[in-house]
């Protein structure tokens, strides 16, 4: 049996999800198994006794099923006459599976960089969908939020112990109720003031543009 047609064999009992395999060789004479070595010198060959040991491999390192078609053909062509054998093979790893993550997640990784002093907050909501606007102005009523101006969203205020704004875990009961409801965006703190001690009046004022939030 020509090699091409061996290594048709070897590669169709394969796994369909296979990366590299590694095979062997046998010729005899020597001579014959010298040219057919420098025949398969793109897949670095090597010796052990009367074989010659190489890869082919799927991911990009060495050579690939089609090269070695090619390469095996060469030989066949000058009649050399061998017996292909897979010595082992390996699968490919399953890609990771990276969860999406939730807005709940990325406000628990914007307060975990603020300082320990943090005392209010100005918080951008930015959802994806124009068409989650009024679903997502329901579930986050608690924390009076205000639609953003040019792109679907909210900005609304958070404090820590007193003030304006809701609280940092009623911001994350919200945010976690929007992800429950499949609402996707982000969201991010854009103005922090720290150990604010308000004199005749409840809390800090942000000045955004004219607008006091």
């Amino acid at each position: 049996m020509r090699l091409v047609e061996q290594w048709n064999g070897v590669e169709n009992g394969l796994d369909p999800s296979w990366s590299d395999v590694r095979l062997r060789l046998r010729i005899e004479p020597d001579a014959a198994r010298e040219r057919a070595a420098a025949l398969l010198g793109p897949a670095g060959p090597g010796f052990s006794g009367d074989t010659i040991r190489f890869s082919v491999n799927r991911t990009g390192h060495g050579i690939g099923p089609e090269a070695a078609r090619r390469l095996l053909s060469r030989i066949d062509a000058e009649g050399i006459a061998g017996q292909l054998e897979l010595v082992s093979a390996s699968e490919a790893e399953a890609p990771a599976v990276v969860a999406p993550r939730t807005l709940a997640a990325e406000w628990n990784a914007a307060l975990a960089v603020l300082p320990a002093d943090w005392s209010d907050l100005v918080v951008e909501l930015e959802l994806e969908s124009s068409a989650d606007v009024d679903r997502g102005a329901v579930l986050c009523a608690p924390l009076n939020p205000i639609q953003s101006a040019g792109r679907p969203g909210f900005r609304f205020r958070s404090a820590n112990s007193r003030g304006y704004g809701a609280s940092a875990g009623m911001v994350g009961r919200c945010l976690a109720r929007l992800d429950e409801a499949a609402i996707a965006g982000h969201v991010q703190i854009t103005r922090v003031l720290s150990d604010v001690n308000p004199i005749g009046t409840q809390g800090a004022l942000f000045s955004i543009g004219r607008r006091p939030s």
